[in-house]
């Protein structure tokens, strides 16, 4: 064939529409560098830690459906793990290139030599490794079939040797397929389902990523069953816009609108959502749920029903055998409970703090005013989840990334990056944790290497802040929770780009709009208010015993030091609930 097995792998790549290869090279690697260099059809982006890869290749899969990401021998494989986690659990198509020590060494505790099958087993659904040249072609295929259509990480191992071999030409299918089949519950599931949904009088939608792209079958089913529209954070930016139903989020990151309107319900109906916070389920009401993955049916709820479809193809057939609802009152209700629900929390936004204590909803609030309508946004694990969920809202070209099923910190940077070199035609803005930057905050100088203009807005609370919340809801004293910070903005100076500390709150404003104004990357290093309370939507409002009405004005006159004191008197009742 006159190419080695890496030229191979290469032009498959491209053949599946491959962009980039996030990596940092070494001996290993060698040769499929060079085969990239040469093909020239695919960019090697040169992180500085593997695991910035991984989340970059996780963000980029997430925007266009396939992402590449490669590790040489030993440390470049565990240094992936973390990343290669968030892409799986997040069920995102990643091809992992592990390439590992000489076959002639496997078994003789050589040098960097790790065992890449039970490395990568509990994060993949394809982990094999390549040892002739026959193999590799056909494995790789089939590594990419996994991906593509289990829609998660499939490792291939590719040891140095094997990359330098002649390529040999393999007798089976080498093209990628992507197939795109009708899933709906079967008709006479259908009819039992729409019997439930015509008798009952408050019927609740909630919806998760899998309803995504189902906005407007799910619109359409709310208008027929005068339903409100509840969705889980990952649901949110395909759910929320031009939906006159919606009622917001439930669960830790939630509003008290979406936590009220699913417990008031005679049925919910779950869309394609896998919400894991059991506690916030009810568990009086008849539940039913669809997902494309039946394995997944029941294990966060008890079911009256469980259904395999997808969310669109399931909508469009039950939609004929739906009686229309008269009765809005239950629908009216939710709405007006949630237009609240809004006014509140903007009592946060309108306090914007003081010196060195900006409130970060104000900050969040005017992050969401002056974002592109098509903006994409990463969001670092912890409290930048929280301002999230609550001020940036959905516009039906926006995008949220961020580590929602796998949880790690340190994820909205390197997101940023697969997303600003995917689509530079975006505006990217990643939500960062001064915890989660400090630790990938090398990778500050890939951002400078390929000139990305990125917008890092760091909500410097000097703390793992909800750790800290979390121990204190708990009855315990935080401990190890603050953070001696470096100066952010002095530090992406460092690197080579534009870095700014604000620290009073009239200058938000201005510094937000001029960042993203700039042509380039920004870092704004904000001082937030490290006691900005960000609890659940039963304990925020004042739902429970032990949250008295004193205490909930205390809560929206912003006097935290005075809530905190409540919330450890009562910490008992207030861990329950967690």
């Amino acid at each position: 064939m006159g190419k080695n097995v890496a030229e191979q792998l290469v032009e498959m790549l491209v053949e599946v529409g491959v962009k980039r290869i996030y990596a940092v090279t070494g001996d290993s690697l060698n040769y499929f560098n060079d085969a990239v260099r040469r093909n020239g059809n695919i960019k090697w982006i040169h992180v500085r830690n593997e695991e910035a890869g991984a989340f970059a290749a996780a963000a980029e899969s997430e925007l266009d459906g396939i992402a590449c990401c490669a590790g040489s021998c030993g440390p470049g494989h565990v240094h992936l793990i973390n990343g290669l986690y968030d892409a799986h659990r997040s069920h995102v198509p990643v091809i992992a290139i592990a390439s590992t020590i000489p076959t002639t060494e496997f078994g003789t505790d050589f040098f960097q030599e790790t065992n890449t099958i039970k490395l990568f087993d509990d994060c993949s659904y394809y982990n094999q490794v390549a040892t002739t040249a026959e193999q590799a072609p056909r494995m790789f295929q089939t590594a990419m079939q996994h991906a593509i259509h289990k829609k998660g990480v499939a490792v291939f191992g590719l040891p140095g040797d094997v990359a330098e071999l002649d390529a040999v030409e393999s007798t089976t299918s080498m093209q990628l397929f992507r197939n795109n089949p009708v899933i709906r519950p079967a008709d006479d599931e259908l009819v039992e389902l729409s019997k439930i949904l015509n008798s009952e009088k408050k019927v609740m939608l909630y919806c998760g990523i899998g309803a995504a792209d189902a906005h407007d079958e799910v619109v359409a089913l709310a208008a027929k069953l005068k339903a409100p529209v509840g969705f889980s954070f990952r649901g949110k930016m395909g759910i929320q816009y031009s939906n006159p139903y919606e009622v917001g989020m439930t669960g830790l990151l939630g509003q008290p609108s979406g936590y009220h309107a699913m417990h008031e319900a005679d049925v919910i109906l779950l869309l394609g959502t896998d919400f894991p916070y059991v506690n916030f389920m009810p568990v009086k009401n008849k539940i039913i749920q669809i997902d494309e993955k039946p394995e997944r049916l029941g294990r966060r709820a008890k079911l009256t029903m469980g259904l395999c479809g997808n969310i669109s193809d399931s909508i469009q057939a039950l939609l004929p055998l739906l009686d229309e609802k008269q009765d809005s009152s239950y629908l009216n209700a939710q709405l007006d409970f949630y237009k609240k629900v809004k006014e509140n929390q903007q009592v946060y936004v309108k306090d914007n703090g003081e010196e060195d204590k900006i409130q970060p909803e104000f900050v969040a609030e005017t992050i969401n005013r002056l974002a592109n309508k098509d903006a994409i946004f990463t969001v670092d694990t912890g409290m930048c989840c929280v301002w999230g969920a609550r001020f940036i809202e959905a516009t039906g070209e926006r995008k949220m990334l961020g580590s929602f099923n796998h949880g790690s910190m340190a994820n909205a940077m390197p997101m940023a990056i697969g997303a600003a070199l995917s689509h530079p035609e975006k505006q990217v803005i990643a939500l960062c944790g001064d915890g989660g930057l400090s630790m990938l905050l090398g990778d500050l100088a890939t951002i400078k290497q390929y000139n990305l203009p990125i917008k890092l807005i760091v909500f410097n609370n000097r703390a793992l802040g909800m750790v800290k919340l979390e121990m204190e809801v708990d009855g315990l004293p935080d401990s190890e929770t603050d953070m001696v910070n470096p100066d952010f903005a002095l530090v992406a100076q460092a690197m080579g780009f534009k870095g700014l500390t604000i620290s009073n709150p009239d200058d938000v404003e201005n510094a937000i709009a001029n960042a993203f104004a700039d042509n380039g990357p920004v870092l704004l290093n904000i001082m937030t208010n490290p006691n900005a309370l960000a609890m659940p939507p039963k304990i925020e409002w004042a739902q429970i015993k032990g949250m008295t009405e004193s205490m909930a004005k205390l809560m929206l006159g912003g006097k935290m030091n005075e809530v905190f004191d409540t919330i450890k008197s009562n910490y008992k009742h207030l861990g329950e609930v967690l």
